[in-house]
């Protein structure tokens, strides 16, 4: 199977990582309030976007993945986040402290055979890319995370060069439409 727009890409030089224009905030890597900060980088999402839910579980997701991960639940060690959310689209770029994402290609050819066996409808195959476990991979782990978070931030996903920071976009469908329009 040839490469996928769902590969994780590493560029240091990527547009993602352009913070221009972007708010930013600090916060200590504790595990217990990872919602919390992902609500506050949300706190002044526009109205309309129905999505707001998911949103939030995506961003939740990859604070978690910098304290856990990068920051190994240092308390003293911080996550740093630029962030820029408008009515059409939010830019996000997380950086923590740590030695960064040392298993990434093993994660994308995990991710390849992963998709391969799904495209192919494989699922003898496929019960053996359920879940991703790396060299730091706890019994709670599983690349879940990154699996929806490639297919979620339809703007890119991207990491830096160490590998401790990951820059994405969001673009909305700004289409008007409630949950009862959808059923």
């Amino acid at each position: 199977m040839e490469k996928s727009v769902f590969e994780i890409k590493v560029d240091d030089v990527s547009p993602l990582f352009n913070k221009t224009d972007m708010e930013y905030e600090e916060f200590p890597s504790d595990f217990s309030r990872i919602r919390l900060y992902a609500t506050w980088l949300i706190r002044s999402t526009p109205s309309g976007i129905w999505e707001f839910n998911l949103l939030e579980q995506q961003i939740s997701e990859i604070i978690k993945n910098a304290i856990k991960h990068g920051n190994k639940n240092n308390i003293n060690k911080k996550i740093k986040i630029w962030y820029k959310l408008t009515a059409e689209m939010v830019h996000l770029i997380v950086e923590d402290e740590g030695d960064g994402f040392k298993d990434l290609e093993k994660w994308n050819e995990f991710n390849r055979k992963r998709l391969q066996y799904i495209y192919e409808q494989n699922f003898n195959d496929l019960g053996k890319y359920v879940s991703f476990r790396g060299a730091d991979s706890d019994a709670y782990d599983g690349g879940n995370a990154l699996f929806a978070a490639v297919e979620y931030w339809n703007g890119g996903f991207v990491f830096n060069e160490k590998r401790n920071a990951v820059a994405m976009k969001k673009f909305f469908n700004n289409k008007k439409s409630s949950i009862v329009d959808r059923f």
